[in-house]
């Protein structure tokens, strides 16, 4: 009998190749590139600066070049020519004053902002009672009020510690407000359907729910808290550095100004960078699915 030999058979149908999985940079190599980038933003940012100062368009008063605000920041953390750093007080010194009076104030304001946010997140009435003061209370400027304190608290610590309060407590407080009133009621009939008190709801239901909003309201309230630290050292600021800057300027010391501008600025970087690391300690959850 002949025989047919069978070929095989193939598939018409086209593979569909993948394209080639694009491997994410090695740890090293990353870390150097985030390290890279603000370093190289701080060069070009002091070229541009030394060559503005260079050019001649604007007086060294109003535009002094880096060597003189790095001059400046030697003499006020220093004792030169008998006199000690400025106004016989350290930068380090009228820094820790400052910083004090920020955790002070800030530490109350976000207190009392979590506490009214809870309030208003869970009882209706409550936030329609506090929420429009609150909203009112935060776009005031703090110059608008602080001649108020002044009055009613004289000119020492207390109207600068108020100050810092009244203005980090609106993020906080809306922040916390936002987040509680999110919270899925599902969660909340679940737990009471389990025998959960109150109390139990609020702390093992509400607040976990609710942290990661708070925390980041804790953050836009030490920012505001710094932004008004130099409108709360108007007034017998000296020492402080915002009573310092205000001082320098009143004399037209730029180089001085800039110094403490500058040390605000690293000093708030640090500790909103210690906030978010204390933000991922404490939700590590955020932003993964």
């Amino acid at each position: 009998m002949p025989t047919t030999s069978r070929l095989p058979q193939t598939d018409p149908t086209p593979v569909a190749v993948e394209p080639p999985v694009r491997r994410p940079p090695r740890g090293g190599w990353a870390r150097v590139r985030r390290a890279a980038l603000p370093f190289g933003s701080l060069v070009l940012f002091l070229a541009l600066w030394q060559s503005l100062a260079a050019s001649g368009t604007w007086s060294e008063t109003l535009v002094p070049p880096p060597a003189k605000v790095w001059d400046a920041f030697i003499d006020v953390s220093t004792t030169h020519d008998g006199v000690r750093g400025y106004n016989g007080t350290y930068l380090v010194e009228h820094l820790g004053i400052s910083l004090r009076r920020i955790a002070i104030g800030s530490g109350v304001g976000i207190a009392l902002g979590v506490f009214f946010g809870l309030a208003m997140g869970t009882v209706g009435w409550l936030r329609a009672l506090f929420e429009p003061w609150i909203t009112f209370l935060r776009t005031l400027p703090p110059l608008a009020y602080f001649s108020l304190l002044v009055i009613w608290l004289g000119i020492n610590e207390e109207p600068k510690v108020t100050l810092l309060a009244v203005a980090a407590f609106p993020p906080v407080a809306v922040s916390t407000t936002t987040a509680v009133a999110a919270v899925p009621h599902s969660l909340l009939e679940a737990a009471r359907a389990l025998g959960a008190s109150r109390w139990d709801v609020v702390k093992d239901v509400v607040l976990p729910s609710a942290l990661p909003e708070t925390l980041t309201g804790v953050r836009l309230a030490v920012g505001v808290a710094y932004s008004s630290l130099v409108a709360a050292e108007l007034v017998n600021g000296l020492p402080g550095i915002g009573g310092m800057v205000k001082d320098a300027a009143n004399y037209n010391n730029t180089p001085v100004v800039l110094v403490g501008i500058i040390a605000i600025g690293v000093s708030g970087l640090i500790i909103d960078g210690l906030l978010l690391r204390l933000e991922r300690t404490a939700v590590p959850w955020r932003g993964r699915t």
